[in-house]
């Protein structure tokens, strides 16, 4: 699991990112200003930043200056604003920023971010003039920085879960009603996905060829166990 700070004076926008980013399997802190987010800093180091610009008492870009000169900026910190311009964007990569998604974060764009920048290991210097402590280069774009991969199923765990679903799948009754038959078919099948993807949502979606908002108000609907997918 990733730890993610969320950094951004929107409740709204601060609870999306954390529903998206928790059911991914990372754990996600939450600052609704700089000062937050500075404190949280102090305590601990998280694998990624996601770092409103605009905010009411400290902008993100003079937050980001700021770690920067204070050689703290060793973490990735993706900027996100609904209302920044090129130069501003430009301005917060000079600084260390590695990557910017513009409001309203389109979801497969910030999943893919996250995704690619885990994929990637650990990250080169942050910041052009101050060396991030710990951590080697590993060249290339970056968007985000280390972190450790969603946990996983060992293969056991995902052959038992398929074995299993197959299993439901056929020893559904014909003699109960064809929507019970439909929930129960549907629940073997997207719990067969589940354990073959090892709990990632973004895969499963894209496999079942469904929205991710429908997937996740159709598992709740048939009552999927979504921990348990995950490996949790």
């Amino acid at each position: 699991m990733a730890t993610i700070l969320v950094v951004d004076d929107e409740m709204g926008i601060r609870e999306l990112l954390s529903e998206i980013l928790s059911d991914e399997g990372h754990v996600v802190e939450l600052a609704e200003d700089a000062q937050q987010a500075r404190d949280f800093r102090q305590r601990q180091v998280p694998d990624l930043v996601l770092l409103d610009i605009w905010m009411p008492d400290t902008d993100g870009v003079t937050l980001l200056k700021e770690w920067a000169a204070q050689g703290h900026l060793t973490m990735p910190v993706i900027m996100m604003s609904g209302h920044a311009t090129i130069d501003t964007a430009v301005e917060a990569t000079k600084i260390g920023a590695l990557n910017f998604l513009e409001k309203p974060i389109a979801l497969q764009k910030l999943l893919k971010a996250v995704e690619q920048g885990l994929a990637r290991g650990t990250a080169a210097p942050v910041a052009p003039a101050t060396a991030a402590a710990g951590k080697s280069a590993t060249g290339g774009p970056a968007v985000v920085a280390s972190a450790a991969a969603l946990p996983v199923l060992g293969a056991d765990g995902v052959h038992g879960m398929q074995a299993g679903a197959a299993t439901q799948t056929a020893s559904i009754s014909f003699d109960i009603p064809l929507r019970d038959a439909r929930d129960a078919f549907e629940r073997a099948y997207f719990e067969y996905h589940l354990a073959r993807e090892n709990g990632s949502m973004t895969r499963v979606a894209e496999k079942t060829g469904l929205e991710r908002t429908h997937l996740y108000r159709k598992l709740k609907q048939l009552g999927v166990d979504l921990g348990k997918s995950k490996g949790e």
